[in-house]
This record gives structure tokens, sequence and C-alpha cells, in this order.
């Protein structure tokens, strides 16, 4: 599966779990280890772990072999590694404190997902 395609079935799977404020950052020409970026919001730690759930499930139906989910059972910040797409799912009080946004501002923005 192609990097544009797998971040589009990502995008899908937060989308069908009600995930918040979805970002998507293209980071290819700023480092090697992935090409997009995925950042979305949850409103309980349940939910983050429903919309990690959501994007492994959806990724390993379409292919995608190894996905790795960092973070405790109960956490407010799960990273779901699918290689050529790293997913940062948060609680926003967490999404607003670490601002990963931020960090990649010179990167270019593919917007919010949903908005086009």
């Amino acid at each position: 599966m192609q990097a544009e395609q797998l971040r589009d079935t990502v995008i899908n799977a937060l989308e069908e779990v009600k995930a918040q404020d979805i970002s998507v950052i293209d980071v290819r020409d700023r480092t090697s280890v992935t090409d997009y970026m995925v950042i979305a919001s949850g409103t309980s730690n349940r939910h983050v772990r429903s919309l990690a759930d959501s994007v492994v499930t959806e990724a390993k139906s379409n292919g995608v072999r190894t996905a790795n989910v960092e973070g405790g059972q109960v956490s407010d910040w799960l990273l779901v590694d699918l290689g050529d797409v790293v997913v940062h799912v948060m609680m926003r009080a967490t999404r607003e404190f670490y601002d990963l946004e931020r960090l990649w501002r010179d990167a270019p923005d593919l917007g919010v997902a949903g908005s086009e």
C-alpha cells in the first residue's frame, strides 16, 4: 500500500470513530522515519484507545502487516506506527501541552481532515 493510500485509510478509520481535530503533516522532506504524521484528539482515555484500535484494525484489513502501538492501556497519548504513517492519538489537554504541530511547523500541513 502506498503512503498516500495508507494516510487516507488512517483518516477514514479515525473519522469512523469520531476523532476530533484530525491534522495531517507531510514530513517526507524533513525525516526519513515516516512520510506522514497524523494527529487526532479523543474525548476520553477510552475514546483514545478506541481510535487507535480502529486505525490498527483498518490498516490490517487493508494488508498492512505491522502496526506497533505505544502507550498504556489507559493512556492519554497513543502512538500507532504504521511505517509510512505515524498516528498520534491524544486527549485534548495532552495535545495542547506537547503541541506536535508546532514542532513540525515548517513541514507542509495538509490541513485538518474533512475540511476540504
